[in-house]
């Protein structure tokens, strides 16, 4: 069949030798005369793929010994109600249960918004435990389309604090932290990388926790990634009740399986980890991304008919969002578009417009491919 340029925001693109090693492997992984899917959680080949896969990581990204990795499901969502439950915790075996305590979020776009919202919900039966946003772009702006600028965050008290959140890259806006925030070193800082894990080197060590889903840049759809500082995992007893399959220790003590894991999907990210680092890590990928994204937006500002709702040094590497000039033109560009097998390029339901997710796994050809078609519609629409 023809080429299929998948734009996808996630589930995504999946690079193809990691499709195409799964397929080989599918019905007899390892010899064992059984799927990846039948092998059970316990057994010594699962094993070695839990921990190989962890090692990669350890390596793609230089995480540090005193940093769990932990493999759990519900999706990256979950995690707007386990950051509040467990770091709220680590913060009241810190200073105490009765002391007043404050949660910090900047909001720059949907699911920075949907996580403060989730710990504003949770914080309403908890007299002693305030929910502060930092900076919320959409109140400052209008919209969401820029990080806001130093001088316009308000952080909370440090001795107060549990942890500050932040969403790294925003995939339904396309706004992207240039820079990891500075906060005070001796509040945890929580990044939610979902849509930019992996994509670029990032210095664990400025972090308490960070997660993310591994249906946009590591694999399927089905487990989340989260890697957190041993000294943030507490006892279940300690702090505010938290469910069992929502408690870090409990999943950190039983090496993210004390029930049965998602473990197609860790064989899969295990696999594209192998794939990365034959890729030459992540300062090689970031260069890649780099000039992916640099040509995307240079057309974006080159062609009349297109432009980028993103503020220039706001702007996500992973997921390029823009507008044409009328919606008349946005719906012709979109039909044009799946003509030509350019799928899935369609803006999330809530904004419109559209959106071009360039992952990891999307091929520079691609990318080649549609200026090429925004540079033949910017002709046709211009006489």
């Amino acid at each position: 069949m023809e080429p299929v340029y998948n734009f996808g925001a996630g589930p995504a693109k999946i690079p193809e030798s990691v499709l195409k090693r799964a397929q080989v492997e599918l019905l007899n992984y390892g010899n064992t005369g059984m799927s990846v899917m039948e092998l059970s959680h316990r057994s010594k080949p699962f094993g070695e793929i839990l921990a190989r896969t962890k090692s990669n990581l350890r390596q793609l990204m230089d995480i540090p010994d005193n940093y769990d990795i932990l493999f759990m499901q519900g999706g990256a969502t979950t995690q707007f109600s386990a950051i509040f439950y467990n770091l709220l915790a680590a913060k009241q075996v810190a200073v105490g249960e009765d002391k007043d305590l404050v949660v910090d979020y900047f909001v720059t776009g949907s699911w920075s918004n949907k996580a403060c919202q989730e710990a504003e919900r949770l914080s309403q039966d908890l007299s002693n435990v305030r929910v502060n946003r930092v900076a919320d772009a959409k109140k400052l702006t209008g919209k969401y389309g820029q990080v806001p600028s130093q001088d316009q965050w308000q952080l909370s008290d440090p001795e107060q604090t549990a942890y500050v959140y932040y969403c790294d890259n925003e995939t339904v806006h396309g706004v992207e932290f240039p820079n990891v925030p500075e906060v005070d070193p001796r509040v945890p800082l929580v990044a939610d990388m979902s849509s930019n894990f992996l994509s670029r080197p990032v210095d664990v060590k400025k972090f308490g926790v960070i997660y993310g889903g591994a249906q946009k840049n590591l694999g399927p759809a089905g487990v989340t990634l989260v890697i957190i500082r041993k000294d943030l995992i507490v006892d279940l007893t300690k702090g505010p009740l938290r469910p069992l399959m929502l408690d870090y220790k409990t999943l950190a003590d039983n090496d993210s399986m004390y029930n049965t894991p998602p473990t197609f999907a860790i064989y899969m990210v295990g696999l594209t980890l192998e794939w990365l680092l034959e890729q030459g890590g992540l300062k090689e990928i970031q260069v890649v991304n780099n000039r992916k994204a640099d040509k995307l937006y240079e057309a974006i500002d080159r062609l009349s008919l297109f432009k980028s709702p993103v503020q220039a040094d706001s702007r996500s590497k992973m997921n390029v969002v823009f507008n044409l000039t009328t919606p008349e033109l946005e719906k012709e560009f979109l039909k044009g578009g799946e003509e030509r097998n350019m799928v899935q390029l369609k803006g999330h339901r809530s904004v419109g417009g559209v959106r071009a997710s360039i992952y990891n796994a999307m091929p520079e050809e691609h990318i080649n491919k549609l200026i090429e078609y925004m540079e033949e519609f910017q002709k046709q629409h211009s006489t």
